[in-house]
């Protein structure tokens, strides 16, 4: 599906230069108190829905926990629209009830944007069904939060997650910052950030391929082209009703129904997508199983509707890293049978 040229001057990516300078850092920090409800930056960090970030100390994915993130994560953030103009330098912690930051401008609105921190995460908890398994996963990931991660970025990101564990995703990202984005140089400290569209369009299938992308790099490159040329763009899909943005996303070349949903849920604020990933099929079959329908459309609707619809996102969320951390899934739910 092609776009015009308005479309195409609105959605179309600037490439950025290859490198720039910064004398330092800025400091400030967040007021947690100030938010509506729970925060923790490890669990909403580490929890496997958003690559954008690493962690300064090389442990990113080393555990599973809710330790309130009191180790430094950063990231480059792009231009966001309405509310950053340039590229951002970010570094952030938390300790206690302070998120407190470092970056190269102000990133308080930047932050409240990637982080949700505008979401009334005790208002999306009591939306939640009355259910043993999301309780327990809430209980043990109290302060989870979902992401709002740039459309291009994280489109790029579950287009690599096929068939791959979390850590060796996110070791792909840094791998195509670290090749093909622009370096970000601060007091002498260096930060990539993700390539733009037409960074990583302008490279070949085997340049992908020796950053172990694999059968995977075809479809990055393909994809980034699509972006670069105004061929299509995953933002646009945020303009539509969800199952329409979820048909649009798979317009894209390797993906289907679960990564369009992911890009849904951890980008263009469709909380209701409901990702069918492994972890939660199997909370499908062993506790849901009056969910199990025929095909993903189907299926994909009836776990919506018994995880509350609305917010039903957030609570495969919790679902999603609970069982991934090796948590257990009861019986049957037989409110569902």
């Amino acid at each position: 599906m092609g776009l015009d040229n308005q479309t195409k001057r609105q959605y179309t990516l600037r490439v950025w230069i290859s490198s720039m300078d910064y004398s330092g850092f800025e400091s400030g920090a967040i007021d947690l108190q100030d938010i509506a409800g729970p925060f923790d930056l490890q669990a909403t960090l580490e929890s496997g829905q958003s690559y954008l970030w690493n962690r300064a100390d090389s442990g990113m994915y080393d555990s599973m926990s809710v330790s309130g993130g009191s180790n430094w994560y950063e990231t480059v953030a792009p231009p966001i629209d309405g509310i950053s103009d340039t590229p951002i330098v970010i570094r952030v912690r938390q300790r206690e009830d302070q998120l407190e930051w470092e970056a190269t401008g102000d990133p308080v609105e930047v932050l409240t944007h990637l982080l949700r921190l505008d979401d009334d995460l005790t208002s999306i908890y009591d939306s939640f069904p009355d259910d043993e398994l999301v309780t327990t996963a809430v209980d043990a990931f109290h302060g989870l939060r979902l992401v709002r991660d740039p459309p291009f970025s994280t489109l790029i990101s579950f287009i690599c997650s096929a068939q791959m564990r979390v850590s060796r995703i996110h070791q792909m990202q840094l791998s195509m910052a670290d090749a093909f984005g622009t370096t970000h140089t601060v007091g002498g400290e260096s930060f990539a950030a993700f390539p733009t569209p037409s960074q990583l369009a302008a490279q070949s299938e085997s340049a992908l391929r020796d950053l172990s992308l694999g059968y995977r790099a075809s479809y990055v490159q393909r994809t980034a082209e699509m972006v670069s040329t105004g061929e299509a763009h995953p933002a646009i899909a945020a303009e539509r009703a969800y199952e329409d943005a979820r048909e649009y996303l798979t317009q894209f070349v390797g993906v289907g129904n679960k990564v369009a949903d992911c890009v849904l849920l951890f980008s263009l604020d469709y909380t209701e997508a409901v990702p069918l990933d492994t972890w939660i099929q199997t909370a499908i079959a062993e506790h849901f199983p009056a969910c199990d329908r025929d095909g993903y459309v189907q299926t994909s609707r009836a776990i919506r509707d018994r995880l509350g619809g609305q917010y039903a996102g957030y609570a495969q969320t919790y679902v999603f890293y609970y069982l991934r951390g090796g948590g257990e899934v009861s019986s049957a739910d037989t409110a569902n049978l």
